[in-house]
């Protein structure tokens, strides 16, 4: 039995708590701010509970396979799981209104068709496809095995595109998500519904791969699941279940030093001095000076965007309003900038978008609101990270955040009816507010790993070069995400338990 200590009590950290302890190791989590979840929150006000993190769950598989590997009770007896439908609804720019249904592709295309006119959900269709295979040809190097020293295979990008005829250029593919959607999608609602989704993943459709084609086919294939309650419901459980498997948690104990000895990580120190020893140390936490100064300063970077752009963050605003949920309101809501491209070139520049695209969540769970005459909705944007100067924006300065939630809340007026007179109040949380939680630099919110571009949207391994020391969480491998960040606790735990024989989950 191992004494191990976890850095962090995020997603990622705690699934590799977990199932450490099952396998018999004694396990302490070391979190310096006084709750569990890292970016999963909650804020509550007034009967209103709101999360402040990821509102929906994808590839509930990960979880699923967390509880079962972990204790009797599945997921679906510790926390209950509604399917949303629709998946989403989007309001393009030029007015065009579309329920997507959940998981059923020829839903999709059925309602594709009929809303943008004959061809366009078959063109959808077999993008989907294609996407299709660009996750069966990498899914296991890039989710579900450690990231390998002969990972330059992920450097391919495993998208099939389709060769197009060019004028005076011959034949070419489609090697980003913005040729994509003009070169194969062929109409400018369908490229923003692309688009769009790579935005919500925190990734410039400029440059982001035609590898994250695989995003929409994930989404569309697994569906998109409720957690009733919100969000922070699943962190409670996979606490609980740490608990249950007597992991122990030190909340308020700030990890300042990762101790190295005879070229292997034995432990840590804290704030207030207390040293904790260790047989191994898991590094949960987002890329900064713990990790790195243990490594002298090399393979502690964070992901950067093909032209070396930044990580972005979230723009949300919470709204308490009086009045029921109409019967009818979708669960999530898109509302597409009518010029996209720009507002990418904005965001990855450092900048605000003059006209974002405005995500509206409004959910049907009475755990959300004071009773059925109130309704709680959540606004998103994905905008540049926080900072004084180069690619970011200073979100504390005076005016910055109430100017941008004005924005916000003036779009998802066009959804949410009598908005303006309903509201009793609203809660903004910035990027800044994102770092000062969760210790995320500029506060980013780190998009999944992605194969292609020569590897420059991998994350550093789970297995470090200093004996004993691993990471896990949205910031290492397979990135961020709660699927991918749960997977990398498996991985982790992998390479502890198995050692070098580790190939990967089962």
């Amino acid at each position: 039995m191992a004494r191990i200590v976890v850095i962090g009590a995020g997603m990622g950290a705690m699934a590799a708590a977990a199932r450490l302890a099952v396998a018999g190791h004694r396990v302490t989590v070391c979190e310096r701010a006084e709750t569990y979840g890292g970016a999963v929150g909650r804020f509550e006000r007034d009967g209103f509970v709101f999360d402040t993190g990821p509102t929906l769950l994808r590839l509930p598989a990960v979880q699923r396979d967390l509880f079962v590997k972990t204790g009797k009770e599945s997921l679906e007896q510790s926390v209950r799981l509604d399917q949303v439908d629709p998946a989403s609804r989007h309001v393009f720019a030029d007015g065009t209104d579309v329920r997507l249904p959940n998981s059923s592709r020829a839903g999709v295309v059925a309602v594709l068709d009929t809303a943008l006119g004959a061809g366009a959900g078959v063109r959808w269709g077999e993008f989907l496809g294609r996407g299709r295979d660009a996750w069966d040809r990498s899914r296991r190097p890039l989710l579900e095995e450690p990231l390998w020293p002969d990972w330059p295979v992920l450097g391919r990008d495993p998208y099939p595109a389709l060769r197009q005829r060019r004028l005076l250029r011959g034949a070419r593919q489609a090697t980003t998500l913005a040729e994509i959607g003009a070169w194969e999608l062929a109409d400018p609602r369908l490229a923003a519904l692309l688009d769009g989704c790579a935005l919500s993943y925190g990734l410039d459709p400029r440059t982001a791969p035609a590898s994250a084609a695989l995003l929409p086919y994930l989404e569309q294939t697994f569906g998109s699941w409720y957690v009733r309650g919100g969000m922070r419901e699943l962190a409670r459980a996979v606490y609980e279940r740490c608990l249950a498997r007597r992991v122990e948690f030190r909340f308020g104990a700030e990890v300042v030093r990762i101790v190295e000895k005879d070229g292997a990580a034995t432990g840590v120190e804290l704030a207030d001095g207390t040293a904790v020893p260790a047989d191994r140390v898991v590094a949960g936490v987002a890329p900064g000076g713990l990790v790195a100064a243990a490594l002298d300063g090399e393979g502690d970077v964070p992901p950067r965007a093909a032209d070396g752009s930044v990580v972005p963050g979230r723009f949300t605003v919470l709204l308490a309003l009086r009045g029921a949920r109409d019967a009818d309101a979708a669960h999530r809501t898109v509302l597409h900038s009518p010029d996209g491209p720009a507002e990418a070139a904005e965001v990855f520049a450092g900048r605000t978008a003059a006209r974002p695209t405005v995500t509206v969540v409004r959910p049907d769970d009475p755990a959300t609101r004071p009773d059925e005459g109130h309704e709680a909705v959540t606004l998103t944007a994905t905008v540049a990270p926080h900072g004084t100067h180069g690619r970011s924006v200073d979100w504390s300065a005076a005016g910055a955040r109430e100017r941008y939630a004005d924005a916000l809340v003036a779009a998802a007026g066009a959804v949410v009816p009598g908005l303006a007179e309903r509201l009793l109040w609203r809660e903004i949380r910035t990027p800044a507010d994102t770092a000062a939680e969760t210790g995320a630099p500029g506060g980013s919110v780190p998009p999944p790993a992605l194969a292609g571009t020569a590897g420059r949207l991998l994350y550093p391994a789970n297995a470090t070069r200093l004996a004993g020391l691993y990471r896990a969480g949205g910031w290492a491998h397979p990135g961020g995400g709660l699927a991918h960040a749960g997977m990398s606790g498996a991985l982790v735990a992998g390479l502890i338990v198995e050692g070098a024989d580790f190939r990967g989950s089962q």
